[in-house]
């Protein structure tokens, strides 16, 4: 499945609900979102049958998403049936964390392949101020996340640990989550914070100054082969060629697992870009940036057949922007491709 710039989109990402049993500052406003009602959401069948239709026409890769899936019951019962799909490559979920440890073998046996579970902070109190966790719950904090993380090795998924730089959060926290990979197999990844939503509120770090300070604590980082490297402290860039996904990885001296940044702001990947996204109320949303895209559940509910489906799918694809504006928005106030996204993150799926 190609879109209109002849580029392959063979990833979707599911946003299986808008509920999550965290509050994570850059997320979702304190006083949290008036979630859908339970008729408004696509259920479980409904969502195996879209994923049917795409991995009919080519998507290989299949991540889950919330809020936090983890809410979402009987979601293994997703896992296993995309699991069953002949196309289907891989399927990751997108975590906090705090509900997966007792479950990974459940879900592995589903079929799960990998994990990406969000960290911020290695600080208990830090935590329990971006995420918005009760003190008293302990079942949410930062030692369930790190449980989940060995949990998820224990049963060989590929695991990844996403963390979010904010100046006002998690500025002075970044070389002790970095060092969660010089003796785990795993990809620490920085993700400079999107101006979507909550994210506006806070100002991200960029993903060169991330770089310098753990440099500066870890010794240089040798870029790992494939991937284009960060121009820092007089490295150049190469010339961007396409890797396993957006981040840019590295190695450093000792570690067992990689460092990566994932750079939207200040290093765009958009020519790249090889995925679209499923919200939980049954929109496939196009690019994260702006609110285009086709309503499916209408037409699920409305008794199409899958031909007609997968035909309002490939238009709809067809019209993918071209890349986002974040930049471009904040420097003229004017978007090319449509209006911009005004939900917040946990309501369209990270």
């Amino acid at each position: 499945m190609q879109d209109g710039l002849g580029r392959e989109i063979d990833y979707l990402r599911i946003s299986v609900t808008d509920k999550c049993n965290l509050r994570c500052r850059y997320c979702m406003p304190p006083q949290g979102i008036t979630p859908l009602a339970h008729e408004e959401i696509l259920t479980l069948e409904e969502i195996f049958r879209l994923v049917g239709i795409m991995e009919q026409l080519g998507i290989r890769k299949v991540r889950l998403t919330g809020g936090e899936p983890m809410v979402r019951k009987n979601l293994s019962w997703l896992v296993e049936q995309i699991h069953g799909l002949p196309g289907i490559r891989e399927i990751a979920m997108t975590t906090n964390g705090t509900l997966f440890a007792p479950q990974a073998e459940i879900y592995r046996e589903a079929g799960l392949t990998a994990v990406n579970i969000s960290l911020d902070t290695l600080d208990p109190e830090r935590f329990r101020c971006i995420t918005g966790c009760d003190r008293a719950d302990r079942a949410a904090g930062v030692d369930s996340v790190l449980r989940a993380i060995d949990a998820a090795l224990e049963q060989q998924l590929r695991v990844k640990i996403n963390c979010v730089p904010c100046v006002e959060m998690n500025g002075e926290d970044m070389e002790g989550i970095a060092a969660l990979a010089a003796d785990r197999p795993v990809d620490v990844r920085f993700i400079e914070l999107m101006p979507i939503g909550c994210g506006k509120d806070y100002t991200g770090i960029s993903s060169e100054e991330i770089l310098r300070r753990l440099e500066r604590r870890f010794g240089a980082a040798i870029a790992v082969p494939g991937k284009s490297p960060l121009a820092v402290a007089g490295r150049a860039a190469a010339p961007y060629e396409k890797p396993d996904g957006p981040a840019e990885c590295y190695q450093f001296p000792g570690f067992s697992g990689r460092i990566g940044f994932i750079s939207p702001i200040s290093h765009k990947f958009c020519r790249e870009c090889n995925r679209v996204r499923l919200t939980c109320e049954g929109r496939l949303k196009l690019c994260l940036h702006y609110d285009r895209g086709l309503e499916l559940k209408p037409l699920l509910r409305s008794g199409a057949l899958d031909e007609e489906i997968r035909g309002r799918i490939l238009a709809a694809v067809r019209e993918k922007p071209s890349e986002h504006h974040f930049r471009e928005k904040a420097a003229d106030g004017g978007l090319t491709d449509g209006a911009e996204e005004q939900r917040k993150m946990v309501q369209i799926g990270g």
